[in-house]
């Protein structure tokens, strides 16, 4: 037995040793809690708040010149930042606030959009970056900074003769581009037909064999840009064009045995897909049929666990749950859970958030903002999946540790704090492009 173990272990491919490698890592933590005392638990539960806080309002304020290599792409560490801090339930001081707002103006393109610095040219990730910083900050004078009929024209002139839209000037074309400028449009209140047209025959095209979609006709599935095609679809009014069926089974196999999502199939677990897989379920629960018929995934799926043994936490959270990755129907119309929140906010606080402040791609990485944004986004989506709507604050037994953990819920098609989305839909439904 000895010698065919040690022949798999020559025979294993390096992805297979990084998986185990992580699982290694992963479950480690695990037995470390599930053998501790009951107090000492629910401290390593609880969301370090006090620490995300300094660590991120520190990197607003000043950089270390390692983030010489970010230069292009100063407006998505003011967002990851700012809604960090939003997701937190806090708000930056009143000079920050307006240092963000002046350094976002300097981003602007004078033609329309924002590019990665002051002077930099204008790219559709940089826009969503610097519209959603804005949003977040809130308040008239962030709001109307925004150029919208600007912002149109340099929409329009990223839109390719095939539908979908490029990046910048000359750029690439790819479902993340569809996604930003959809995204843009729609929050700004400035979409319309003719930045509709064609979007969604180049995101059907995008959707792969195995029902995740892809950044490119031809390529692999892959969570981002499954997130941002569905997301498009549903803005544009088109989500029924895609194998809905299809997506959700992809999806629902992305959580693995860590209790995280990876990102694309055999690849390792991630704590950024934490939203961009958790996300995907967020917008499927607003959608009520597929193909005009109620989902149910077989019944023998429930009852299956992320996790190898059951833990209590606080508030009585099972970290085994037969939340399940399915749709159904309650008699009230409301959707049941589509995958295990309890089990991947488990992953998120016991495997991705630093105790000094930050959250982690995975154990054995350091923390960064891009991590810290996607990673808190991810826990605010799973605090809030069994709530019937925006409106209904999650039970105690949906939310894992103290209910002092609840995080502030996000608008899951723009990842925006929702009453800062409400602020700004109502801003921009009154204001006139001219």
């Amino acid at each position: 037995m000895d010698s065919v173990e040690s022949s798999d272990q020559r025979r294993a491919t390096v992805s297979q040793r990084e998986q185990w490698m992580v699982q290694d890592q992963v479950f480690q933590i695990y037995d470390i809690f599930a053998n501790i005392p009951h107090k000492t638990r629910t401290l390593m539960l609880e969301l370090q708040r006090d620490n995300h806080i300094e660590y991120l309002t520190r990197g607003l304020k000043q950089l270390s010149s390692s983030f010489v290599v970010l230069d292009a792409n100063r407006p998505w560490l003011c967002y990851w930042i700012l809604h960090s801090i939003a997701l937190l339930g806090e708000s930056i001081d009143y000079e920050l606030e307006n240092n963000v707002i002046d350094f976002l103006k300097h981003c602007q393109d004078p033609n329309g959009g924002y590019g990665g610095g002051p002077g930099q040219m204008p790219h559709l990730a940089t826009t969503y970056a610097a519209v959603n910083s804005l949003i977040t900050l809130g308040g008239r004078r962030a709001l109307s900074s925004i150029n919208r009929g600007k912002l149109y024209a340099f929409l329009r002139g990223m839109k390719d003769p095939s539908g979908a839209f490029r990046m910048h000037d000359a750029g690439e074309i790819d479902v993340r581009a569809c996604y930003t400028a959809i995204s843009v449009a729609s929050i700004l209140n400035i979409l319309d037909d003719e930045l509709i047209k064609g979007v969604g025959n180049y995101i059907l095209s995008c959707q792969t064999y195995e029902g995740g979609i892809a950044g490119e006709p031809g390529s692999e599935a892959h969570g981002g840009y499954t997130f941002c095609g569905l997301a498009a679809m549903i803005l544009i009014n088109e989500a029924n064009r895609l194998d809905l069926a299809g997506l959700l089974d992809w999806v629902v196999f992305r959580q693995g045995v860590e209790c995280g999502f990876q990102g694309r199939t055999n690849k390792l677990v991630d704590g950024c897909y934490s939203f961009w897989q958790g996300g995907v379920f967020a917008l499927l629960k607003g959608l009520h049929s597929v193909d005009g018929e109620h989902v149910a995934l077989s019944d023998a799926e429930e009852g299956d666990s992320a996790t190898d043994g059951t833990s209590e936490g606080e508030d009585g959270n099972s970290l085994e749950t037969d939340e399940t990755c399915h749709i159904k129907q309650g008699g009230d119309g409301e959707m049941a859970p589509l995958f295990h929140s309890v089990a991947l906010q488990q992953y998120i606080i016991l495997c991705s958030q630093e105790q000094e402040g930050g959250f982690r791609d995975k154990p054995g990485k350091a923390r960064d903002y891009y991590h810290t944004c996607y990673c808190l986004s991810g826990l605010s989506v799973c605090q809030y999946s069994q709530s019937k709507d925006e409106h209904s604050p999650p039970l105690p037994r949906a939310v894992l540790g103290p209910y002092s953990n609840l995080l502030e819920p996000v608008h899951p098609l723009y990842n925006v704090v929702l009453k800062q989305y409400q602020e700004a839909h109502e801003f921009f439904s009154s204001q006139s492009t001219s």
